[in-house]
């Protein structure tokens, strides 16, 4: 009976063990199976894991990247040039609403207050700069600043055509396009070799040679460029030799001043 009853003891310790197990290990499966719930939602509506909080993606974009579907390529905010032309309201202080005009230095020149530069900032920079500036004269000042007037994207044609200048670029316009806007080919002109110049940085220009004559005798404009704002266009009148695929703006104007065209 005494080993009968120690059997049976340790025969009810051993399920209990058993059942306990069971349950611990069911209830860490509950667990992985929320946290890989909760991890795939995060995935697909593009919010991050921190703190625990979940942080929204901003709109058009998943993860910091943006969405071509809903935002397409980032473009830059524009930012002010020489003659661009600004407006500055103040909230509580009309008498300092003032119109600017960025000068050649980059400068405005803001009223009782003096120069300050503008060339390069965007207009919520601007906006910052001129609150910042008024700070010594007005308590918490607020300013509003919107652009009036700024130069239109335009393009340049010269060299052997009728009407050699600079066009405002005002919708997609390919090379062909530019030089029948500047009044077409004269009867000089080498229309064969004709030169894209395009702009790079400040110093530089990236350049590119065009067979318009080709292009427009077997009516295909396939392999014709379009224009960006900046863009020099030049119809040579004799056939350029070489020309290297980058060139400085000094060298661009002696190309264009040169004998050979």
């Amino acid at each position: 009976m005494k080993r009968a009853y120690q059997f049976a003891s340790l025969t009810a310790i051993w399920l209990w063990m058993f059942g306990f197990g069971l349950a611990m290990f069911a209830q860490e499966q509950t667990k992985d199976l929320g946290g890989e719930k909760q991890n795939s939602h995060l995935s697909l509506t593009g919010a991050g894991v921190g703190d625990g909080k979940l942080t929204a993606a901003k709109p058009g974009e998943a993860d910091g990247r943006r969405n071509p579907l809903l935002g397409g390529e980032h473009r830059p905010l524009y930012r002010l040039r020489p003659s661009d032309v600004a407006e500055v309201t103040f909230t509580v202080a009309p008498e300092f609403n003032q119109t600017l005009t960025v000068q050649p230095d980059g400068y405005v020149m803001l009223k009782d207050v003096g120069p300050v530069e503008a060339q390069g900032l965007t207009m919520p920079e601007f906006a910052e700069t001129v609150q910042e500036a008024y700070r010594g004269y007005l308590h918490d000042p607020e300013a509003a600043v919107v652009l009036k007037d700024f130069e239109r994207p335009y393009f340049v044609v010269g060299g052997q055509v009728g009407k050699p200048g600079k066009y405002e670029l005002r919708s997609d316009t390919t090379v062909a396009e530019a030089v029948q806007i500047a009044g077409g080919f004269t009867s000089e002109a080498k229309h064969s070799r004709v030169v894209l110049f395009r702009r790079v940085n400040d110093d530089l220009m990236e350049t590119r040679v065009l067979d318009l004559k080709k292009m427009l005798k077997q009516s295909s404009l396939k392999e014709d460029a379009h224009l960006r704002p900046g863009d020099l266009v030049f119809v040579p009148q004799n056939t350029i030799s070489k020309i290297a695929r980058f060139m400085s703006k000094p060298s661009i104007s002696m190309y264009m001043n040169s004998t050979q065209f």
